[in-house]
């Protein structure tokens, strides 16, 4: 059974990427490593693989999270987290995923790879990754079980979402002077090394304590004296409104150029405003301060499941763009959600007890049930995509192979061109 449309299928062969970088970092810094790494990279080796290989660095890191802190306490809690040195562990883990992030386009290009299916998987393991950082660095950042950390997951996949939405649309990924993949990765990398060097406890100091600004009477009256990890979350709030300011502005100059209406692609924001309400409400049970699943080892996996649906999300935004289909407005996981929390809630709805979660341990079946449920959606979704544009593109996944003109798997380096054989 194909997922795809015979016409979506069709216009995979229409698709190419257009991208822009305008950091200073990634142009004078990062790019003439990344030249320099992509060289010991053998041919042999397919973009994807790469590019998973960056992923299951996170993934490492996470796992070593949980082998320390399974139940996702910081040091303000009393309990004994991480080692420091897995802090280092942490950004060399994340500067790596970057790394093989940044050079998987260069190998496609290299190998003769390039194509949607390689901006999708990319995309793919970029939306995972969102996630897994929210849980890294909120937890480097001693934040840990607390709504900090979900208005952390929310700003960051709020990111990413207009980052796929403004792609949708134009039909370019823009990465403007400051972007999360470049400058917001190498953010997070130094405070995993400060985490490391001075422990998570650090972010607590205050601000104007720390920086000796309360000794200035007019700001020690007028600034609030935060901490630390809460101005970091003020600075990223920034950063996501002027990335909401940039992204529509890039949006409405396209539309004004095609013609067509500069309001209507903000109601493409609806989904994404959806799933966060949802997740929110849900969390909500049964208040702000005493929220069941926030303030228990029931977190990680929530958080999971949520980015679980979120990849799924932007996943089918991407393969939108890239096969110019309709624009993906409904999500079946709404329909979970919406069970939970309306079961959650039916003490304030119904004056009776939760009949799904009416206990700790069924609360955390159901919670665990919706973090596989998610899995094997998104991993259907995956294979049966990768599966479509493998088969119609004659172009695989995690090999540096091709179809011939008669349909027969070849390295692409066996390849006739033209009557000769084409050697990389």
């Amino acid at each position: 059974m194909s997922y795809l449309s015979p016409t979506a299928l069709k216009n995979l062969k229409k698709y190419a990427y257009k991208g822009v970088d305008e950091s200073l970092v990634s142009r004078y810094v990062l790019t003439p490593y990344w030249n320099w790494f992509i060289k010991f990279w053998p041919l042999t080796v397919a973009p994807n693989t790469i590019t998973l290989l960056g992923l299951s660095m996170v993934v490492f890191n996470v796992l070593t999270l949980l082998i320390y802190d399974p139940l996702y306490y910081t040091d303000k809690d009393g309990q004994s987290g991480p080692p420091q040195w897995i802090y280092f562990t942490w950004a060399i883990g994340l500067f790596m995923y970057q790394s093989f992030d940044a050079v998987d386009g260069k190998q496609a290009r290299r190998t003769g790879m390039a194509g949607p299916l390689g901006e999708m998987f990319d995309h793919g393991c970029d939306a995972i990754n969102t996630t897994l950082e929210v849980i890294l660095a909120c937890r480097a950042l001693n934040l840990g079980r607390s709504w900090w950390t979900i208005i952390s997951q929310i700003a960051t996949l709020a990111n990413f979402y207009l980052t796929t939405w403004e792609e949708y649309h134009t039909g370019l990924l823009y990465l403007g002077p400051f972007s999360g993949p470049v400058e917001g990765i190498l953010i997070i990398v130094v405070i995993y090394i400060v985490s490391g060097i001075f422990g998570p406890s650090f972010w607590d100091k205050r601000l104007l304590t720390f920086t000796h600004l309360d000794r200035i009477p007019q700001v020690a009256t007028h600034v609030s004296n935060i901490r630390l990890n809460e101005a970091f979350m003020v600075f990223a709030a920034l950063c996501l409104a002027l990335n909401i300011v940039s992204s529509y502005r890039n949006v409405r100059k396209a539309m004004k150029a095609a013609g067509k209406s500069t309001l209507k692609p903000l109601v493409f924001l609806l989904p994404f405003v959806v799933s966060v309400v949802l997740q929110v409400l849900w969390l909500l049970n049964p208040s702000f301060r005493h929220s069941n699943i926030i303030h228990s080892p029931l977190l990680l996996p929530f958080i999971c499941a949520w980015g679980l649906q979120f990849a799924h999300q932007v996943g089918r935004m991407i393969l939108s763009h890239v096969t110019s289909s309709p624009f993906p407005w409904w999500n079946p996981m709404w329909i979970w959600s919406v069970v939970g929390v309306l079961d959650a809630h039916l003490p304030d709805l119904l004056d009776r007890s939760p009949i799904i979660q009416s206990t700790p341990k069924r609360t955390a079946i159901f919670i665990y049930l919706t973090v596989a449920i998610s899995f094997i959606a998104y991993a259907r979704f995956c294979t049966l995509v990768i599966k479509d544009i493998t088969e119609y593109l004659g172009i695989a996944c995690f090999t540096v192979r091709k179809k011939d003109a008669e349909g027969v798997w070849r390295d692409t380096r066996d390849i006739q061109q033209d009557g000769f054989v084409k050697r990389l």
